[in-house]
């Protein structure tokens, strides 16, 4: 509470939003939560919106009323609603736990797993996320940070290579 506390010069600001604090903090974090179904979000949203309401506290008349009651459901209502949209447009795709490197499994000793192994770390990414894992072209952009253009050269690439070292090693596919 110090935190909000600092945005304030006055004692009497101070002390009219310690009483909105402790009157609503329920009420927010219940209503935050309400629309994020997350607690770990509605705290961070009822956090940014009591930042907002001590930057506003001279807006409050009197710190226990119906008025202040929808101010304070207003603000923490629409900051609740735009870090879900924020979430929303970032999207994660779940990245298998089990692939850093890609590395390849030779314990067959095959000279297929041979060649993938002799692949850029890159490509060998590419091809094991796209055909062993099923990501689609999109969800490789998005894993990889790259446009999903990109994805569909960098795939067409991997395979092409994975080709040249399976011609070399004289292995047919």
């Amino acid at each position: 509470m110090l935190v909000y506390m600092s945005l304030m010069d006055s004692t009497d600001d101070r002390t009219k939003f310690e009483r909105v604090y402790q009157s609503y903090k329920g009420l927010m974090f219940y209503t935050a939560n309400r629309i994020l179904n997350n607690p770990q979000d509605a705290e961070d949203a009822v956090h940014t919106a009591f930042v907002k309401i001590a930057e506003n506290i001279s807006k409050i008349q009197e710190a226990v009323c119906p008025k202040t009651k929808v101010f304070v459901v207003t603000i923490v209502e629409n900051t609740a609603i735009d870090l879900y949209r924020k979430k929303k447009r970032c999207d994660t795709i779940d990245f298998p736990e089990d692939l850093p490197g890609a590395p390849v499994d030779l314990e067959k000793g095959t000279a297929l797993a041979a060649c993938m192994a002799r692949l850029p770390a890159r490509y060998r990414q590419v091809l094991l996320l796209k055909y062993s894992y099923g990501f689609s072209n999109k969800e490789l952009a998005k894993l990889l940070g790259i446009t999903e253009a990109n994805a569909v050269k960098l795939n067409q690439r991997a395979k092409q290579k994975f080709q040249e070292l399976c011609e070399e090693e004289g292995v047919l596919l």
